[in-house]
């Protein structure tokens, strides 16, 4: 996973329409000199992203958790949080859930508040025992249309961001 991850977000990138500045392997210099890193950022470690990738967007965020009941659903989380941050991939999370629910006949909605509790568990759970790998699947199709509608109105908001329109269509929706 983090070497799909690695793979997609490459080496040192200083695009000028990207506000994030420069980034090495996805990790923004907000986010590395947050995380420790004091050196240049065209030579920020392999390893050094890994440890930010592991605590900032997978243990952090609970996505662990997650992956105890479905490993594609955490993946799927995980990949979208490293782009969107991990908020806006478990609001997603929760928002597919609540609108799959079958009115609350299946389990109660929840409260889109961005974060892996218990109810959020409950209700994959639940999705999982009611609808088995067909409603998994159905889940993953969800979270891949918000992704892409996301990504569309980013790029609407800011002309810059059409930049990165086509690849993050081509390579973050699956």
């Amino acid at each position: 996973m983090l070497d799909g991850v690695l793979a997609r977000e490459g080496g040192f990138v200083d695009h000028p329409d990207d506000r994030g500045g420069a980034t090495n392997w996805g990790i923004t210099e907000a986010v590395a000199r947050a995380n420790g890193w004091a050196g240049a950022m065209r030579e920020l470690p392999r390893e050094v992203a890994v440890a930010i990738y592991r605590q900032l967007y997978w243990t952090q965020p609970r996505l662990d958790q997650l992956a105890r009941l479905s490993w594609p659903v955490a993946e799927e989380l995980f990949d979208t949080g490293v782009n969107m941050g991990p908020g806006v991939a478990v609001m997603m999370l929760q928002r597919s859930l609540n609108a799959l629910n079958r009115q609350q006949r299946d389990w109660p909605d929840l409260v889109t508040d961005r974060r892996v509790g218990a109810a959020t568990l409950a209700a994959l759970a639940a999705l999982l025992r009611v609808r088995g790998a067909e409603g998994e699947t159905v889940l993953l199709r969800a979270l891949n249309a918000l992704q892409g509608a996301r990504y569309i109105e980013l790029a609407e908001a800011r002309a810059a961001n059409e930049s990165f329109l086509h690849g993050w269509l081509m390579h973050r929706v699956a």
